[in-house]
């Protein structure tokens, strides 16, 4: 290859497993390929797409880098900042992990990132404090789930949210979506951006309704996600929040924020409740996959690397480390969480998977987006103001 290669590499991995799995991976990539070195940067979840933005944008982006398709990612392809990798993927890779995967990924009939783990999302929640207010069975009806919150009200705080970081409140909204809006008007809405089916109002109704029943944690407006035992999750993590609507990533998260950092051991998860008279099918799932892409002008060993790290024993050991659900499906035995193994059976059920929304509509629509629904929570806005702050983010976008 004419000498030496060093590459940049961005992930978000902050706790103990993650790290040590990382360094593990790259240190094995770097035996088996003499000269190459790869310089890793561990950042923050919630800090990682505003920086990637500004790295893209000022020409320093690193070699590989997070990625979770959708509308994201076709703004930095239609930026020329990300390099095509169709022709990279290897015949092994694209075995193990099947076309569907791939297609958070490809824009126009290209693909640009690589996915390590899919990350559907539902409700996690404690099972030891649901039993203790004599709730039997898990929700299927968002009329069921109102009779839950009220039960569990008597105890303690029945949802955690972490509205400081937008996205987990406005993750409420896009279920609501999912439920209320069919698939074509989704997908519809990912090409146009803007919402202006009934359906996306009916579901911001939704929201307030459920928002008003008081189900949130005391200061959730500011509340982060993830960090610290005063977090959302961290919340569910210490028995202080019976539940949390998140995606596959929780279990790990959770276990970074018990006492003793091992996993909850009464977490368990069931999918977002039905909506009476929705359009959406119920069996529908939200999701992300979260995945990696190369720079536009990185070298022929990052898209080794991607092939590299998705071979069966590092996706069981992402798996592992991280507490999720692989991407590729010869990795899949080693998923033992009682909650994850619900999520991975109710994702092989699903009639259909949607993006994020944030996600699938890009940053500009998608920070609007998230941002309405917390005015909204905080009282500062109401259901139309959700539509209208696409609509308008769209049209300047």
């Amino acid at each position: 290859d004419g000498g030496d290669v060093t590459m940049t590499f961005w992930n978000n991995a902050t706790t103990g497993p993650g790290k040590t799995y990382w360094n593990d991976t790259i240190a094995d990539f770097e035996k088996a390929n003499p000269g190459v070195k790869i310089n890793v940067q561990f950042i923050q979840n919630e800090d990682m797409d505003g920086k990637l933005q500004t790295a893209l944008n000022s020409g320093a982006a690193p070699t590989i880098f997070m990625a979770r398709g959708g509308g994201k990612l076709a703004d930095v392809v239609k930026a020329g900042q990300v390099q095509d990798l169709t022709g990279k993927i290897s015949s092994q890779t694209k075995a193990a992990l099947g076309d569907g995967v791939f297609k958070a990924f490809t824009v126009g009939d290209k693909i640009y990132g690589m996915p390590v783990a899919v990350l559907p999302g539902g409700i996690f929640y404690s099972s030891d404090l649901f039993k203790a207010a004599g709730i039997t069975d898990t929700p299927k009806t968002m009329d069921e789930l109102d009779a839950d919150i009220a039960k569990l009200k008597a105890a303690g705080t029945p949802a955690a949210v972490g509205a400081k970081d937008a996205w987990p409140a406005a993750h409420w909204f896009y279920f609501f979506a999912l439920r209320e809006c069919s698939e074509d008007v989704m997908n519809k809405a990912a090409s146009t951006r803007t919402f202006d089916d009934g359906c996306w109002l009916k579901a911001g109704q939704d929201l307030a309704d459920f928002a008003a029943t008081k189900p949130f944690n005391d200061g959730f407006l500011t509340t982060s996600a993830q960090q610290g035992a005063g977090s959302s999750a961290g919340l569910l993590a210490n028995h202080k929040a019976s539940m949390e609507l998140m995606g596959a990533w929780e279990p790990g998260v959770v276990q970074s924020l018990t006492p003793d950092k091992k996993p909850l051991a009464d977490l368990s998860w069931f999918p977002f409740p039905a909506v009476e008279g929705g359009q959406g099918d119920p069996s529908a799932m939200m999701g992300g996959v979260d995945g990696f892409s190369c720079s536009a002008d990185a070298p022929p060993q990052c898209a080794q690397f991607l092939n590299f790290i998705v071979q069966k024993k590092y996706q069981e050991g992402y798996a592992t480390a991280y507490g999720t659900l692989p991407a590729s499906k010869d990795a899949v035995d080693v998923v033992t969480d009682p909650s994850l193994k619900a999520v991975l059976s109710a994702y092989g059920d699903a009639s259909y998977v949607m993006l994020w929304l944030d996600t699938m509509y890009g940053q500009n629509v998608g920070n609007a987006l998230n941002v309405a629904v917390v005015n909204m929570l905080a009282g500062k806005g109401d259901a139309q103001g959700i539509i209208d702050a696409v609509n308008s983010a769209a049209a300047k976008s």
